[in-house]
């Protein structure tokens, strides 16, 4: 009878069980993960995120769907209703080195006491203004510092580090470039 193992919060066994599930039939580690987006007034909208696609089926599991508010600080003519699409970027980044992180410390039996990722992001909003063509509409450059606290050996932790790089989905967005279709429907 197989040991129920949980480490770092996460279920080592039915981790296993889903690396094994996929490894063995690529369809079902296809995912389609879908948004919705609602303008409301200036910089004011709100992303809707309910279904998802994965595993081989259409998931309605959630019992509500989540609401992510955006706007702008003030000094970008926003109210402040929630973070701007770039500090979005920026927790999207950090909850996807964490989680991988994470899964990979507790695949390895790795304990982890404490995580905390501290992110910056430059922006210099003369290209979104369109104030220059010479400057980046973007970030010219994001900085992560990963805080560990671990009993690991710090050869242990620097390789989680470089592993939650090389395996995270939106570090590998963010450093490769993505192609985005776009496509108007009038109302």
């Amino acid at each position: 009878m197989a040991t129920h193992q949980v480490v770092n919060g996460v279920d080592v066994n039915r981790l296993k069980q889903t690396i094994g599930n996929v490894s063995g039939d690529p369809e079902r580690a296809q995912f389609q993960f879908r948004a919705t987006h609602k303008w409301f007034s200036g910089a004011h909208a709100c992303t809707t995120i309910e279904d998802f696609f994965g595993a081989g089926q259409e998931d309605t599991s959630r019992r509500q769907p989540f609401r992510l508010e955006a706007d702008e600080p003030a000094v970008l003519l926003g109210e402040d209703h929630g973070p701007n699409a770039t500090e979005a970027l920026l927790h999207a980044l950090a909850s996807c080195l964490s989680a991988t992180f994470i899964y990979h410390a507790a695949a390895k039996g790795i304990d982890i006491e404490g995580l905390t990722l501290e992110l910056e992001g430059d922006l210099d909003i003369r290209g979104f203004l369109g104030v220059s063509n010479a400057v980046r509409n973007g970030f010219s450059q994001i900085r992560v510092t990963f805080r560990v606290d671990s009993d690991a050996p710090e050869n242990q932790i620097e390789e989680l580090v470089a592993l939650a790089q090389r395996r995270s989905p939106v570090f590998d967005m963010v450093s490769n470039p993505v192609p985005v279709a776009a496509s108007l429907e009038m109302q």
